[in-house]
């Protein structure tokens, strides 16, 4: 069976800086898929080039056995892809509900189904008892989950999640672990996220890809690519071994 999500030899510049450089890789359905690299390695532009924030110079990204090169967001979205974004801007003066009903209205035409739909999505990222309060007021874990809950919301066979545990306690990114880990199982979700939060990256990832420099420099077991001399030099640091 082919991968859900080929991506093969995407490369993408600014103004001559090279931010992607010739990445190739793959994610099996309902695999669990961690990005990991330093700052600027390149790794939020790939999920551009893969949603459809920018165009690869080069390359070609293929999902569900379709060509989906250069689509725009929606179609991205559309093709069952949903994303987070680093700095989470919700809504402010609309409550958790219509947040997330904005984002179920994407797979539902009706506002009640959308509605149901989006109090679905918050229970799931155990956001279900502030659903009427405004995303103004709310913390910054329930602000993360609120960000999982808008792109759950738009019905995806995988999300794209970048770096939704930074700035989280341990006990905060333990419990958004569990969550995700629930979201494979009970949603049969695919991700693929951006983290560094190692504690996380370890106990979620099936298969890890380290990028430095735009450049895939390791894939593989967790386990493995952290003993990579390659990665511990680039990223890890000798502390690390």
């Amino acid at each position: 069976m082919a991968p859900l999500l080929q991506v093969e030899g995407v490369a993408k510049s600014f103004r001559g800086l090279r931010a992607v450089s010739d990445v190739s890789f793959a994610v099996e359905a309902k695999e669990i898929f961690g990005i990991i690299g330093p700052n600027g390695a390149g790794k939020t532009t790939l999920f551009n080039m893969i949603a459809g924030a920018f165009r690869p110079d080069r390359g070609q990204v293929q999902f569900d056995g379709r060509d989906i090169t250069g689509f725009r967001p929606d179609k991205v979205c559309d093709a069952g892809i949903g994303r987070t974004f680093q700095i989470v801007q919700p809504f402010a003066e609309l409550t958790v509900l219509e947040n997330v009903t904005v984002g179920a209205l994407h797979a539902h035409r009706e506002v009640a189904a959308a509605r149901l739909a989006a109090a679905d999505c918050l229970d799931l990222l155990e956001l279900g008892h502030r659903r009427h309060m405004h995303a103004s007021n709310l913390t910054l874990p329930d602000r993360k989950r609120l960000e999982v809950a808008r792109a759950l919301a738009t019905g995806p066979k995988l999300i794209l999640l970048d770096e939704v545990m930074a700035g989280l306690r341990p006990t905060e990114t333990d419990r958004m672990v569990v969550i995700l880990q629930r979201l494979r199982a009970e949603a049969g979700l695919t991700i693929v996220l951006i983290e560094h939060v190692m504690r996380a990256v370890m106990a979620l990832s099936d298969r890890v890809m380290v990028l430095h420099h735009g450049e895939k420099i390791a894939e593989g077991k967790p386990e493995a690519v952290v003993r990579d001399p390659a990665v511990l030099t680039s990223y890890l640091g000798g502390a690390a071994v």
